[in-house]
Order: structure tokens, then C-alpha cells, then sequence
């Protein structure tokens, strides 16, 4: 993961509506924290913030707050948008060690084809979209990919079944499912409809079978009458 660096100048006033003068600026009010040391109130550039956050990496990004000279490598725990415009309004930041372990939750993403479950004309359902994971700074990934190419209707992919960089450990139960083969409603009243369809031409055909017995039935008496007319005619 590629380091970003980040200016950051303290001094600004608590508050909403100094937060608010600070934005008309160009700038986002912030906090930083974390590693034992007292949080410090902050303010970043917009555009730069934005710029870093819109990377591969997203919120995951490591960052190096220059604090006025004072570099602290951090990320991103909290980030609050306007509702509408979707503006970042406030951020906080928290101080890493890029050589300890921290826990971040990394997008799943899913490829492949689920061939047998489309010719089944159903759907894979993704269960998990992201998965919390323990990892160096430095070593977190992007995201994470699961193969759904063997899936077949009723059958899961686990957690288990991500191949995980090397230094990356899911947090999660490696059996907890995090996508499965389904069959749509669409799909059920579809195969419904063919069963109902299929059972109908069953029917029909019996009842064709069972009206040719009875054909058969009624011609018999003729036959035996037929018998009855040439034994009389043996004892004239």
C-alpha cells in the first residue's frame, strides 16, 4: 500500500460554526489520536483529503500527517459526508505503527463465473461485502477476491475459500458463508409452472391409455356372443 503524505495545521477553534467558516475555506476540521498520546485537533486541505481518500485504497490509506513539521503516520477511523452533496465534513485520524498489526475491514469482491448455477437459472448471493481483517499498515490489501467459479446451486463459498495475501489474517469464522448458489423466486415459479405443465401432459396421457382399455372392454361381449351363435349352429 502506497504511503500518502497529508498537511495538517492546528489551532482552529471547537465548534460548528467555526467548523463551518473553516469549510467555507477549503479546509476540513479534523482529529487526530491514538499511540498514547493526547488527540490533537486538526485541519486538512479538502481537495488533498479528497484526493487521498478517492485512491485504490480508499479510507484503508496510510497516511502521513505532517502536524507542522510533525510527521505521524496515521488512517482513517471515522469520516463524516454531507447527506446531499456527499462534502466530507469532519475526519478523524488515527495514529498507527507501521510495524504493529492493526484490524481494518477490507472490501470482498467476487469473480469469476458461477457457471453450473446460471444453467440452473439462478443467482449467487453475496453474503459478506466486507471482511475484517489483521494486518500490517503496509500489507493491507485493497481488496479481497472470492472465486465463485465452482459454485453450484446450494453449495456456499467460505471465508476460508479467500486466498489471503501473505501477513493477512480474516478475523471472522473461516466456515461463516460468504456467498451461496441460490434459486430466484422468478426462477421457482418458473420451474413450478414446467412441473405443473409436465404433470398436466402426465395426466392427459393416462387418461388416453384408460379410455382405449375401455374400447377394448366393450368389444369383448361381441366376440362371445359371436361364440355362442357357432355352438348352435354345431348342435342343428
Amino acid at each position: 500500500m502506497s504511503e500518502l503524505l497529508l498537511s495538517a495545521q492546528t489551532g482552529r477553534e471547537a465548534g460548528s460554526r467555526p467548523s463551518r467558516r473553516l469549510r467555507r475555506t477549503g479546509q476540513v476540521p479534523a482529529v487526530v489520536y491514538g499511540r498514547g498520546a493526547d488527540p490533537i485537533t486538526i485541519s486538512v486541505d479538502s481537495a488533498a483529503l479528497r484526493a487521498a481518500v478517492n485512491t485504490a485504497a480508499g479510507i484503508n490509506a496510510l497516511i502521513t500527517l505532517d502536524v507542522e513539521g510533525d510527521k505521524q503516520v496515521s488512517m482513517i477511523t471515522d469520516l463524516q459526508r454531507h447527506p446531499v452533496r456527499r462534502d466530507i465534513l469532519h475526519v478523524d485520524f488515527l495514529r498507527v505503527d507501521p510495524d504493529a498489526e492493526i484490524t481494518v475491514e477490507i472490501p470482498v469482491v467476487l469473480v469469476g463465473e458461477a457457471k453450473q448455477v446460471t444453467q440452473a437459472s439462478g443467482m449467487v448471493d453475496q453474503l459478506i461485502h466486507n471482511l475484517p481483517v489483521s494486518a500490517r499498515p503496509d500489507e493491507i490489501p485493497v481488496e479481497l477476491q472470492a472465486d465463485v467459479s465452482e459454485l453450484e446451486v446450494g453449495t456456499s463459498l467460505r471465508i476460508a475459500d479467500i486466498n489471503l495475501p501473505e501477513g493477512v489474517t480474516a478475523m471472522d469464522d473461516p466456515d461463516t458463508p460468504l456467498a451461496v448458489g441460490v434459486i430466484t423466486r422468478s426462477t421457482k415459479e418458473f420451474l413450478r409452472a414446467e412441473r405443473l405443465a409436465e404433470e398436466e401432459a402426465e395426466l392427459a396421457l393416462l387418461e388416453g391409455l384408460e379410455g382405449e382399455g375401455e374400447e377394448g372392454e366393450e368389444g369383448a361381449p361381441a366376440g362371445d356372443s359371436g361364440g355362442d351363435a357357432d355352438e348352435g349352429s354345431d348342435e342343428s
